[in-house]
């Protein structure tokens, strides 16, 4: 790894040498702690935040502080020139993605409709939080992402809505399928944009802000960024745990089912990922700029989606397990995927080196 990665290594080599291997054991711990420990999915569901218990809220803002607080937010200019990101991204998570979810739930679960309407929730419910851990650890554009991060929280205000209406009921009656509503407002999507993006977005801005006015950049990347860089790691772990702890019960006592949803889950995540990696290659994005295409196109917002589901259709609805298992199956597949796009980095370079360093120099 180098970037991002590289700082990360060198002050915590176990956590970020074996990251899938701590990942597998936070959703265990999880698992087990919800399953096991007596009242203790009700104690983490006592209090909310927009619909998502507060730990888990804590700790993906921790994860995300840290992550926004390394964007040079006065370098943001430079991406508004890059026509195919800021047109392929929109297109990729907004027609493209929604499009697939909603063709492998029918395709997949044509015999469940809680999770098939479960899954479409999840298709149009675009990342506004992982996606950047992720970005960082496969050495991404942070700028980039950033910038793509908010044009999906501008669009998720927007259309979730609207997308949801289309997709459950107004495309499935154009076809003869089995039609559903979905009851959320815009305003409930503002609130979950505002919380989970707004406040850490806020919170880097004002520090790197301050901290270069009044200690100078130098200071600020080389002594205050990589203090503060480890706790990205900690809070998404810290947030695996209590998102798997809060379910753990949920999904150990249906297995079958979770498999049912996990595959076109697996399908999806493979498909945008790859499909980003292909567009971003042919556009001539560059590898930093590609790889934040390809994941910010295949992650999604599970919070949102939860939320949703749980507020429309209730805690131990059908639709409510689909949005707890987009997590279970995205957090491993991800991670992976991190590494698949580390290994094509070299290769990746090789082919276009003019372009990927015009992109790093953006």
């Amino acid at each position: 790894m180098s970037g991002g990665g590289t700082a990360v290594a060198g002050r915590l080599p176990l956590l970020d040498r074996f990251l899938p291997v701590w990942i597998g054991v936070a959703m265990v711990a999880g698992l087990v702690l919800g399953r096991w420990v007596t009242g203790l999915g009700d104690a983490l569901a006592a209090v909310e935040i927009d619909g998502i218990s507060l730990p888990i809220a804590v700790g993906l803002l921790v994860m995300m502080y840290p992550v926004l607080a390394k964007v040079p937010y006065d370098r943001l200019d430079t991406l508004t020139g890059d026509r195919n990101l800021l047109v392929s991204s929109p297109v990729l998570n907004w027609v493209v993605g929604a499009a697939l979810m909603f063709a492998l739930a029918w395709l997949m679960l044509p015999d469940l409709p809680e999770y098939r309407t479960g899954l479409i929730i999840v298709g149009l419910a675009r990342c506004i939080a992982m996606v950047i851990i992720w970005n960082d650890l496969a050495c991404g554009d942070r700028e980039a992402a950033a910038v793509l991060v908010a044009i999906n929280s501008v669009f998720q205000v927007l259309m979730f809505a609207v997308l949801g209406w289309f997709y459950l009921s107004v495309l499935p009656g154009w076809l003869g399928l089995e039609q559903t509503g979905l009851d959320v407002s815009p305003w409930q999507i503002a609130e979950s944009v505002l919380i989970f993006l707004g406040i850490p977005l806020i919170a880097g801005f004002l520090t790197r802000r301050f901290g270069e006015k009044v200690k100078g950049r130098t200071w600020y990347e080389d002594s205050f960024l990589p203090r503060i860089e480890p706790w990205a790691l900690y809070g998404l772990l810290f947030t695996i745990v209590m998102l798997f702890a809060l379910q753990g019960e949920q999904i150990t006592s249906q297995p079958l089912d979770v498999v049912r949803i996990a595959l076109p889950l697996l399908a999806y995540f493979a498909i945008m990922w790859g499909g980003g990696y292909l567009v971003g290659a042919a556009i001539g994005l560059g590898y930093e700029r590609t790889t934040t295409l390809a994941f910010t196109a295949a992650g999604n917002n599970f919070e949102l989606a939860i939320a949703v589901a749980i507020g429309t259709f209730g805690v131990a609805s059908g639709q409510a397990l689909a949005g707890v298992v987009g997590p279970l199956i995205e957090v491993p597949v991800l991670v992976a995927l991190v590494y698949v796009s580390l290994a094509l980095r070299a290769r990746f370079v090789r082919r276009n080196p003019a372009r990927s360093t015009a992109s790093k120099d953006d």
